[in-house]
């Protein structure tokens, strides 16, 4: 049994080495005083500095943030509403309606960024902002959904009933009952939109025109000529940021157990 246990303990420490080792290589090099990855020269925050010195860097970072709040609000509005009317509605076709939600989410995205683009192309749409937005708008809907329905499937519909019973009408049962008890659903899916906007290169690398330059977009565009320690600092606050979104999402999730 000692044996197994060892062996299980092992096991497990080389799968956490291998999923977070190169994130904390490139942590580690973003103070590296050395403009090459390969030798540390010794610690440094210069190339934090220089990143913020950099106008076409916080230009992508203002765009990247306008877009994933604008989307995220659209999104969850949409999401929730969806979500809520899915749950309280019985018609027909519903499990059809109820399935084609979820297929956005297993469509490979480069698929999907093509198709957006083909549409918008159709529609003579030009390609910028708008298009961004609209793109981060439909491929968030569906995790929104998820989240809300998550938190649906466990609520007690005897509390709309007795709102009713004490003279309650459907829109005060709505905002006083369901919306309270679902909030912390509803902002879990926000978050979740949140990184998936802010996070996103695939789609966005289709839909997006020569003076729209997200965050992400110029990262990878800066890592065509060399990871430097730049790109390597701005990773790591995207990944902050990113893992900060992901913990309050998740101690919104806890909540909802409790």
């Amino acid at each position: 049994m000692k044996l197994l246990r060892w062996t299980t303990i092992g096991y497990a420490c080389l799968i956490y080495f291998f999923l977070y080792i190169p994130i904390f290589v490139l942590m580690a090099f973003s103070f590296n005083d050395s403009k090459l990855n390969v030798v540390w020269m010794g610690f440094t925050l210069k190339w934090y500095a220089a990143l913020f010195e950099d106008a076409a860097i916080m230009n992508a970072f203002k765009l990247s943030m306008t877009l994933a709040l604008v989307s995220t609000l659209a999104s969850t509005m949409i999401g929730a509403l969806t979500a809520v009317g899915m749950y309280k509605y019985h018609f027909r076709g519903k499990s059809i309606l109820d399935g084609l939600l979820y297929i956005p989410i297993l469509i490979p995205e480069v698929v999907m960024g093509v198709s957006l683009l083909a549409l918008f192309s159709l529609l003579q749409i030009p390609v910028g902002f708008m298009t961004l937005l609209i793109s981060h708008v439909a491929f968030s809907i569906p995790f929104v959904v998820i989240v809300v329905r998550a938190r649906l499937d466990g609520f007690d519909p005897s509390l709309e009933e007795a709102a009713m019973d004490l003279g309650a009408n459907h829109w005060q049962t709505l905002t006083k009952i369901v919306l309270p008890i679902i909030m912390p659903g509803i902002l879990s899916g926000a978050l979740l939109a949140f990184t998936l906007s802010l996070d996103d290169v695939i789609i966005s690398f289709f839909v997006s025109g020569p003076a729209t330059m997200t965050l992400p977009l110029k990262i990878f565009s800066m890592v065509k000529f060399g990871v430097t320690p730049t790109v390597n600092a701005l990773s790591t606050l995207l990944l902050l940021l990113t893992l900060l979104m992901v913990l309050v999402a998740e101690y919104l999730n806890q909540r909802k157990t409790t």
